[in-house]
């Protein structure tokens, strides 16, 4: 019954915490209920953490820990923001996965039919995603690239891996730390959607970039 109220107080008081801290410090806007929804579990496991010991103990760990758990959400809702914002038009889809990002690029804007060099009219993008993970260092960033079914599976396996690594080398040619990127091809494994379309065929042809927020 104890660790039973125990928890309640701390999920209570990480709640309480994060009501006050949802004003983006990057921004200065109303931030989404992400960073709170995180910060709040945060606060009642570590509470939990603390209960072993006494209440004291337990609304100091829920305070600190809800504290962290909603600088990730925020962290991340900032980077989001700025990508959205660099990327708008551009034709690479931002999409958001809990506390990570991910960035499509299809294939007909990103490389040039069956080859592994980047568009010239690409680089300015890739650019301005460099800029925006360059300023946000605190996340690893898994570059995976993609491919139809068209073909033998041994040449897309190895086609959709220099994309990838093109991808990755330019990244880290324009200040992205290199020990941050990882790159890995996938050829027609992974699909978004139907290979028996042309525009599925399309979809599919594409290079990711999950960006993963570095626990500390």
């Amino acid at each position: 019954m104890k660790l039973k109220l125990t928890l309640l107080t701390a999920a209570a008081c990480g709640t309480l915490l994060l009501n006050g801290c949802t004003v983006n410090p990057y921004t200065g806007e109303q931030q989404a209920s992400k960073a709170v929804k995180y910060g709040g579990i945060a606060a009642a496991v570590c509470g939990a953490l603390g209960s072993r010991k006494d209440r004291e103990h337990a609304l100091k760990y829920a305070a600190i820990c809800g504290v962290a758990g909603a600088g990730v959400g925020v962290y991340m809702d900032t980077q989001e923001a700025k990508l959205r914002q660099e990327l708008e038009g551009t034709g690479v889809r931002v999409q958001r996965i809990g506390d990570e990002i991910k960035l499509v690029m299809p294939g007909n804007i990103t490389f040039p039919t069956n080859e592994s060099s980047i568009r010239d009219d690409f680089y300015p993008v890739l650019g301005s995603v460099a800029k925006v993970l360059a300023e946000y260092k605190d996340t690893t960033l898994a570059v995976s690239g993609h491919t139809d079914s068209t073909g033998k599976a041994d040449y897309n396996q190895n086609l959709s891996q220099q994309r990838a690594q093109s991808v990755a080398n330019y990244l880290r040619g324009q200040g992205v730390a290199g020990e941050r990127l990882s790159a890995r091809g996938y050829g027609s494994s992974m699909p978004i959607a139907d290979n028996k379309t042309e525009a599925g065929r399309t979809a599919n042809r594409r290079v990711e970039l999950d960006l993963v927020p570095i626990s500390k």
